[in-house]
């Protein structure tokens, strides 16, 4: 009897892993996936068919794709993840009705965990200031230098600040005019060590041969200086201040962002200064600045302390 209950289980796999050679034969081969997605798809389906064990797929039901959630979310397995795993099971079942008859999908109205939300990564005051260190005085260190202070000072974009020419700085009221997302235009305060940097850099552009002069940052063509070449400029003096690989544009963004609101605690006046749209997605920060918080707590609070 057991034998049996054995050769029904092999033959009840064997049929599912059939099913899911035709299903990636026929995303392969009619709807053109790529052999990279068809693997991801491979993966997530065979892991629905391990959970499935000796139960036949169209047999499945809402409660058993709901169990086999609730598994995988308790082996660690991330809402982002569970939620790729459902959306290629449920292509699988629409497959499996329309060309094998199935029933009804057991996969529909089923939802993934939330995922958490990933925080940005911020530097520490100490370790902005460290890179704000430049050293040397010729014009690229002076560019870099004007480049940094003003990420860091006014919390732009890299499209922003790629973008500014010399006129959207008005040394008078220590402002630059930036024009964001959907060609909003906004006014951010700028520091008194990004605006010295600024004229410093200033002068030095104005040497440059054939210089442009609708670009506040150039190369040294004199061209508007490109994302991809500040981003390997930031990268390069991270790694020379010892701050690792992580550290890219938005992570100063991120870092003015978290720092002001640690100071003022005034959530809509860093939105106005990022430029969000909505405030719930500068609400992020009052995360960060909990972390912060919690961390400052946990070193300095008595009853926080841990027995040695």
């Amino acid at each position: 009897m057991k034998r049996e209950a054995r050769e029904a289980g092999y033959t009840r796999c064997a049929a599912a892993q059939g099913y899911l050679r035709d299903y990636l034969a026929h995303l392969a081969n009619e709807r053109r996936l790529s052999a990279h997605t068809t693997r991801n798809y491979a993966r997530d389906i065979g892991a629905l068919i391990e959970l499935a064990g000796d139960t036949p797929l169209g047999r499945l039901e809402v409660r058993e794709i709901r169990r086999f959630v609730a598994q995988l979310h308790g082996r660690g397995l991330d809402g982002r993840t569970l939620a790729r795993m459902l959306s290629a099971w449920r292509g699988f079942f629409n497959y499996l009705a329309r060309e094998h008859g199935f029933g009804q999908n057991p996969c529909l109205g089923i939802r993934a965990p939330k995922a958490a939300k990933r925080l940005p990564h911020a530097l520490s005051p100490d370790e902005a200031g460290r890179l704000m260190e430049v050293s040397g005085d010729d014009w690229l260190a002076l560019r870099d230098k004007a480049i940094l202070e003003l990420f860091y000072s006014s919390g732009l974009r890299l499209s922003e600040l790629t973008g500014l020419a010399p006129t959207d700085v008005n040394y008078g009221d220590a402002t630059v005019r930036v024009t964001g997302k959907g060609a909003k235009t906004r006014i951010v305060p700028v520091g008194r060590h990004a605006i010295t940097a600024l004229k410093t850099w200033l002068a030095a552009r104005e040497r440059i041969p054939g210089v442009r002069h609708d670009a506040l940052f150039v190369n040294r063509s004199g061209t508007r200086l490109s994302q991809r070449a500040v981003q390997a400029r930031l990268k390069r003096h991270a790694l020379k201040q010892g701050l690792g690989s992580r550290v890219h544009p938005h992570a100063l963004r991120h870092s003015f962002a978290s720092h002001l609101l640690q100071s003022s605690g005034d959530l809509r006046a860093v939105q106005d200064m990022l430029g969000h749209a909505s405030i719930s997605t500068t609400q992020v920060y009052t995360q960060l600045d909990f972390q912060h918080l919690a961390k400052v707590y946990d070193a300095a609070h008595p009853r926080a302390k841990r027995k040695s």
